[in-house]
């Protein structure tokens, strides 16, 4: 995992980095339609990154179709880079993530994932940026930078 420190905005400051789809989602947790990201259906072999701080949190080897029409993964790459809250939003209790660094929504875990893990990590597609293995990882998004 990469060593960090937390990035802290305020509303404003996000507003104008970010789309204002990546921002109901990332700020504001929301949640895209299903099938409405690209991503959903990218396999290639790259990093999946934070689209609000690019802190990579997803690889490629560990994405699956999950037939939800999100973006799904059975691990996130690095533990230390995700933290999780329960979520009651909805009828039953959900466990979301969200970015350990600028804690931007990403999406929900759940237990019906293939093995070894049997968990599904279903993300919203317009929180993440897929980066080629062919191109460099971005350095890491700073307040300076947005």
């Amino acid at each position: 995992p990469l060593s960090f420190d937390a990035l802290e905005l305020s509303d404003s400051r996000w507003r104008e980095a970010l789309s204002p789809q990546a921002f109901r989602v990332l700020r504001d947790e929301g949640t895209e339609p299903a099938g409405s990201s690209p991503l959903d259906s990218v396999y290639d072999p790259g990093t999946y990154i934070c689209a609000g701080c690019f802190l990579p949190l997803f690889s490629s080897e560990h994405k699956f179709d999950s037939g939800t029409g999100w973006p799904s993964f059975w691990r996130p790459l690095h533990e230390a880079h995700i933290d999780t809250k329960r979520d009651f939003k909805l009828i039953w209790p959900r466990t979301e993530y969200h970015c350990a660094r600028c804690n931007g929504h990403q999406g929900h875990v759940f237990d019906d994932g293939p093995e070894p893990t049997g968990q599904r990590w279903c993300n919203n597609g317009v929180a993440l940026k897929f980066i080629p293995d062919t191109e460099p990882l971005p350095a890491l998004r700073s307040a300076s930078d947005l």
